[in-house]
């Protein structure tokens, strides 16, 4: 089944391939909008939108078309309009909470290292991880995108670029400028002291 006819049969009232992408997408939508904007509250509510986007009456602007990219490159584009007018309205973002896992800052190798891992360098890890989600969210929203969409979410440049509507070589200017302010402020928080200075090895991994 096509993009283009999972959407015509969701909007013509079917549960099925409806439950189907939203069980797909729920959990990735959910958390990259939480990534962008560090409250889950916000980001369970942008997801709820996202959906109902998909069943309520669209005019042609704002319709699917495969022309342009995929399904669900779609649904992340209108999650990303819609955190981006709350962020508006707000004019500020929340801080993530410890309670807030985030296992896709870590590899693989990072998971199976953790089995082997001392209480000290648990710590060294959760102390990282947190920095590392404090400083994607400070930066500025168009390189915090990229970084999310890239390196956090894996997708494909060409998916990125569809997402935003921009172009290939925008898109990789973003990442690798995201990058670098990403590094620099957790440097400066290794050397400010907030960071212990053996973090530096997870945040190479992470980065």
């Amino acid at each position: 089944m096509t993009d283009e006819q999972r959407l015509k049969e969701i909007r013509a009232g079917r549960e099925e391939p409806f439950l189907a992408l939203y069980r797909e997408h729920q959990g990735g939508i959910f958390r990259f909008a939480l990534r962008m904007c560090g409250d889950a509250a916000l980001a369970e509510d942008v997801v709820q939108e996202v959906f109902l986007n998909l069943i309520r009456p669209v005019n042609d602007e704002c319709s699917f078309d495969s022309r342009r990219g995929t399904l669900t490159a779609y649904l992340y584009g209108i999650a990303r309009n819609l955190v981006r007018v709350r962020l508006r309205a707000r004019g500020r973002l929340h801080p993530l909470s410890d309670d807030q896992p985030d296992e896709a800052l870590l590899n693989g190798e990072w998971r199976e290292w953790r089995e082997l891992a001392t209480p000290q360098d648990e710590l060294v890890r959760q102390e990282t991880i947190e920095a590392v989600r404090q400083a994607v969210l400070a930066l500025p929203e168009h390189y915090r995108e990229a970084i999310i969409l890239c390196d956090l979410h894996e997708m494909s440049y060409q998916e990125v670029a569809s997402i935003l509507d921009c172009s290939l070589g925008t898109v990789r200017s973003r990442l690798h400028r995201g990058r670098l302010l990403l590094l620099d402020r957790l440097r400066g928080e290794m050397q400010a002291g907030r960071l212990r200075a053996d973090g530096e090895r997870t945040v190479n991994k992470v980065i």
